[in-house]
């Protein structure tokens, strides 16, 4: 029998409820008001300035129930159990009509969102290879292809529910479709771990 390998693939975690909801609650309703800056790729997408842990007691008690989970996370990555410390946070506010333009995160090892309100199945986050991956130069690419993993360009994210997690390399390119539906409110960050060793080369980070 022939076996079909998916080489070298690109790990996302999802992991339902991981804040509690009066916190979810509690981080909507006190950060929407704060984010106050604006967004170039829309106008009705707008974000708080950029956060730590230490500027809110909400903040900690997120950054405490999402630490374990970069740890793990981190495992994917780098094989090892490391440290890891959320060094930003921020809250967005995507109202009607609003998107998020493809971007990734720099200067860090593990971004993540996590969703504080109920959004819109048109407005999930969506995921794309990058523009200067290895692809061939030509496609095959008209209706009567059939989209798989090793073909697709793009891949839209589960429907999220208020509390959820998700955690992927910062690297990956992602970004919102137009929200036809209310208010979508979510919280991102980014991590770095406390250290990374490559044969006796090492590197420390801090938050």
């Amino acid at each position: 029998m022939d076996d079909l390998i998916g080489l070298f693939p690109t790990p996302f975690l999802r992991a339902p409820r991981t804040l509690p909801e009066a916190l979810v609650a509690g981080l909507a309703s006190h950060f929407a008001g704060r984010a106050d800056r604006e967004n170039n790729a829309s106008q009705e997408l707008s974000h708080t300035a950029l956060l730590t842990p230490a500027d809110s007691p909400l903040l900690a008690v997120a950054a405490a129930a999402i630490t374990p989970r970069l740890v793990d996370f981190g495992v994917a990555l780098f094989g090892e159990r490391l440290g890891w410390s959320i060094k930003e946070m921020w809250v967005n506010v995507l109202a009607t009509g609003g998107r998020q333009a493809m971007h990734n995160h720099a200067n860090s090892f593990i971004s993540g969102v996590v969703y504080l309100t109920t959004t819109h199945p048109d407005a999930r986050t969506v995921f794309m290879k990058s523009p200067g991956g290895s692809d061939f130069a030509f496609k095959n690419d008209h209706a009567g292809t059939a989209t798989g993993p090793y073909n697709a360009e793009k891949w839209i994210s589960p429907q999220p529910e208020p509390g959820d997690l998700v955690l992927f390399p910062s690297y990956l390119m992602h970004a919102v479709p137009p929200n036809p539906g209310p208010r979508r409110i979510t919280l991102s960050f980014n991590a770095i771990p406390t250290r990374l060793d490559s044969w006796g080369y090492a590197i420390s980070f801090s938050g």
